[in-house]
């Protein structure tokens, strides 16, 4: 939690709301509270919680609003106070493409990779890590462990039989457990960069691109239930520096075709990141990490095994009947 760019502790926090709970409206950062009868969700709802983000909710009604103003900002500054702010603790998941090692560059923590040898995210991260001084640990999971997590993340995950959702899952899974395994509760991740910056290859043919940026960001809540599910297996949570409000009011701001343009995706983002990180990797273009790992094609295996050669979500379909009987 912060207000105006100052990180709160503990105990600044429990004064608050004993003593000047309305100060709490002006609270940024990611954070779910619980006291007395009362209960408060971060603005975007980066905290899974029983109550809506944004919302402070006492005796079953609302009774305020979590809205952040912090002082007006450039996109730069705003991406780099967000970054610090949570840059005190714990490690960046980093894949090597221009979200997570801007994060990692800026923050300067250690990293974690989730890849096979010589996959795409593996050896990007390793060049990343290289080029900016930090220590990165490779984690390469086992078809077995794989498999193993798949039952964990059916279990958790809003879309279970979803095959995107299910491969992004697994490959945080072991982002998490690595984590949660090394005493570290926060990880640092890139994730709402696509969706804020124009980072998918669909925005390059798209007819409307201002409305289908609008539409995936208003998905982000979905992703990040998704998220911070898997990494509560773990004991952890991601940390999202691109979900910062002051990111997020700053971005929004921005044309739809000066995020996305002359054909390259995050181009706004990638100008930025260059003044911060070298070039070669600003301007890298990166796969989606269940591809980029490796995992993706591993399911498809275990799908195949299984008897479900053209269908993942069959595949799926059988994990959840049998472990959890969801779908029956």
């Amino acid at each position: 939690m912060e207000r105006n760019g100052e990180r709160l502790t503990r105990t600044e926090i429990e004064r608050m709301l004993s003593q000047e709970p309305a100060l709490l409206s002006q609270c940024g950062g990611e954070f779910a509270l619980a006291w007395d009868a009362c209960r408060a969700r971060d603005h975007f709802g980066i905290i899974p919680a029983s109550v809506p983000a944004g919302a402070i909710v006492c005796g079953g009604r609302t009774v305020g609003r979590i809205e952040p103003s912090p002082p007006p900002c450039d996109l730069e500054e705003a991406i780099l106070t967000a970054i610090r702010l949570r840059s005190d603790e714990g490690v960046v998941a980093l894949s090597g493409g221009v979200d997570s090692s801007l994060v990692a560059g800026i923050a300067g923590l250690e990293c974690v990779v989730v890849g096979f040898e010589e996959s795409h995210d593996a050896v990007q991260a390793a060049r990343a890590a290289r080029e900016l001084g930090l220590t990165l640990h490779t984690v390469t999971p086992t078809e077995a462990l794989i498999e193993e997590a798949l039952t964990h993340v059916v279990s958790v995950i809003p879309d279970p039989t979803n095959p995107v959702d299910a491969s992004i899952a697994t490959t945080l899974y072991f982002v998490a457990e690595w984590a949660g395994e090394q005493g570290y509760s926060r990880i640092l991740a890139g994730q709402g960069a696509d969706e804020l910056f124009g980072g998918y290859a669909r925005y390059l043919g798209s007819d409307d691109l201002a409305a289908e940026l609008e539409h995936d960001f208003h998905g982000l809540a979905d992703q990040a239930l998704r998220d911070q599910r898997i990494a509560a297996l773990h004991g952890a949570y991601f940390s999202l520096p691109y979900m910062d409000v002051r990111v997020v009011r700053a971005i929004r701001g921005v044309p739809a075709h000066e995020r996305v343009r002359d054909g390259v995706r995050k181009h706004l983002l990638r100008t930025i990141a260059e003044r911060h990180i070298p070039a070669e990797i600003a301007w890298h273009e990166k796969k989606a990490m269940q591809y980029g790992s490796g995992i993706w094609r591993v399911i498809q295996r275990l799908a195949r095994k299984n008897g479900y050669k053209k269908s993942v979500q069959g595949y799926l379909n059988q994990i959840s009947r049998a472990e959890y009987g969801i779908g029956d």
